[in-house]
């Protein structure tokens, strides 16, 4: 049985229709992930399975309870790293956790065992006392995971776990992520517009203006790529595009860097391109199919890389940072 059920979920905002009748499964251990542009339904989707949106309309599961009758029994069954990070600069990495404790109402000997397995789970052990405002951005998403994984949830929700980091803690990160699902066999469920994470998943969904345009595994995607991707540029590009078309009857289509084709063979294509082609080249290119060409061939735009708004990371932040001061004051 599925650990996550979605079936013609819905949600609406006003006039606004962020999520369309999407319906997927997610299987117990799995990693599975949402992959499209900013605005597409990606953090929609997930606060309707975390109970902090109601859908408009369809059904949600999560571990075998309604989203919306069993609210309560769903948010006892999942974890959550949210897309801006919402720790206490001001405490330590343990003072966060056992706040966040408090919240579970859970009795001090619970507490006490929860947060020291969880920081040596995420190898932080070591810089419990630590202020937060010390930490590198990839410390404290593995203080944030270790937040998550506090109750000992069925699934954890990642909404863009590595937004901001660079490449270098992004890989770090999803290494870590990996490793945690080995040793403790939770299902991840994580959003992203990074191709690269997309590939790391088991399965991935593609949506693009809340609706689910695709969905298998990162190989089974791309073969709906037929053959390789030829990539180039033309002093004239419109006029290299028609050339093209007409000796060679393939489809040529703008991406925001050029002109791409897809053919079988590109190595032995490539020759013929260059010598019978007038229009004069700039550069050309050949590489194997990746997500963006599906996102491409499907919508007919790459996915774009957004940052998320700072103002509202700030707020975010602030909320955090008075309710923590309050607390440990007492």
């Amino acid at each position: 049985m599925p650990i996550i059920e979605v079936k013609n979920l819905s949600k609406r905002f006003g006039d606004i229709l962020a999520v369309d009748q999407v319906s997927f499964d997610v299987e117990e251990g799995e990693v599975f992930g949402f992959l499209g542009p900013n605005g597409a339904g990606k953090t929609t989707t997930i606060n309707v399975l975390c109970t902090l949106l109601q859908p408009t309309s369809g059904e949600a599961r999560v571990n075998g309870f309604d989203c919306v009758r069993e609210a309560d029994r769903v948010r006892a069954s999942i974890g959550i790293v949210f897309q801006d990070t919402t720790l206490d600069n001001e405490l330590t990495a343990y003072e966060n956790l056992k706040f966040h404790c408090y919240l579970y109402r859970m009795d001090r000997t619970t507490m006490q065992e929860r947060v020291e397995d969880v920081l040596a789970l995420v190898d932080l052990y070591e810089r419990r006392h630590d202020l937060v405002k010390k930490f590198s951005g990839g410390m404290k998403r593995r203080l944030e995971i270790a937040r998550g994984l506090l109750h000992y949830p069925k699934v954890l929700f990642l909404d863009e776990p590595t937004l901001g980091l660079d490449p270098q803690t992004r890989n770090l990160i999803w290494d870590f992520i990996h490793d945690l699902r080995r040793r403790e066999g939770i299902t991840m469920f994580m959003t992203t517009h990074y191709l690269e994470e997309a590939e790391a998943c088991d399965r991935i969904a593609i949506i693009d203006l809340g609706r689910i345009i695709a969905l298998g595994s990162p190989a089974e995607l791309k073969r709906m790529v037929k053959g390789d991707v030829i990539h180039l540029r033309a002093h004239d590009e419109e006029g290299a595009k028609e050339e093209i078309e007409h000796l060679f009857s393939i489809p040529v289509k703008r991406d925001g860097d050029g002109l791409y084709l897809e053919v079988e063979s590109g190595e032995e294509f490539i020759p013929g391109l260059a010598s019978r082609l007038k229009a004069e080249l700039l550069s050309i290119s050949l590489r194997k199919p990746t997500l963006n060409d599906v996102f491409l061939q499907l919508t007919g735009r790459q996915i774009r890389e957004e940052e998320v708004s700072s103002k509202e990371a700030t707020r975010q932040w602030m909320r955090t940072h008075r309710v923590g001061k309050r607390y440990f004051r007492r």
